[in-house]
């Protein structure tokens, strides 16, 4: 399964073309997505409009999306870890939730579809799968 992060959710409901968003929209015909509940959080509290609010929560209320809870007691040890085996590495990781978003990944086998760079650390040390 494939979670898909923030970074790419953002560029998909403003129509900002890249190949991650390609692949989102791919995805949403083929096969279900997932999205963390921080995430979707981060997501919704980003629209202004009411209107858009809305039609952003059906589409996640829809059945080609999934949410899971990202951290927990659990995961937030193991998240815990691997910022401090980055920082071994001498990665500054610049926000918790990329940490516990990487770590559910990796814990569950998931690929990430992301677009932001603060995961290419986590590809390169630690084994995240990454979309696109």
């Amino acid at each position: 399964m494939i979670l898909v992060d923030s970074s790419v959710w953002v560029d998909y409901f403003r129509n900002v073309a890249s190949k991650q968003t390609d692949a989102l929209d791919a995805l949403l015909e083929a096969e279900p997505v997932i999205v963390g509940d921080l995430i979707l959080a981060e997501i919704l509290q980003g629209f202004s409009d009411d209107t858009q609010f809305k039609l952003a929560q059906r589409l996640f209320d829809s059945k080609s999306i999934a949410t899971i809870v990202l951290a927990g007691r659990e995961i937030a040890i193991k998240a815990a870890k691997n910022h401090r085996t980055l920082r071994a590495h001498g990665v500054t990781v610049r926000k918790t939730i990329d940490t516990i978003i990487a770590t559910r990944c990796i814990e569950d086998h998931l690929t990430l579809l992301h677009s932001d760079r603060d995961f290419d650390p986590f590809v390169e040390h630690l084994g995240l799968r990454s979309l696109v």
